[in-house]
């Protein structure tokens, strides 16, 4: 169950050096790539913002590449 309705919490196992690559290509992926593969410039933001809070998430866990 997750704190606010119409929102989804995930967990996910990965391996020390699966959670570096994945904040490794976070941090390299712009709004380019995002765009690229979305529909719209409004879906390639929202796609943005979701990896930013994945990049965060990573960040605070100690995955913050420079």
């Amino acid at each position: 169950m997750t704190a606010n309705p119409g929102e989804i919490c995930l967990s996910v196992s990965l391996s020390e050096q699966e959670a570096w690559d994945l904040a490794q290509f976070l941090k390299r992926a712009g709004f380019a790539d995002f765009r690229s593969n979305a529909i719209d410039d409004e879906e390639a933001y929202r796609m943005l913002a979701v990896a930013q809070k994945l990049r965060s998430n990573l960040a605070a866990i100690g995955y913050k590449p420079r």
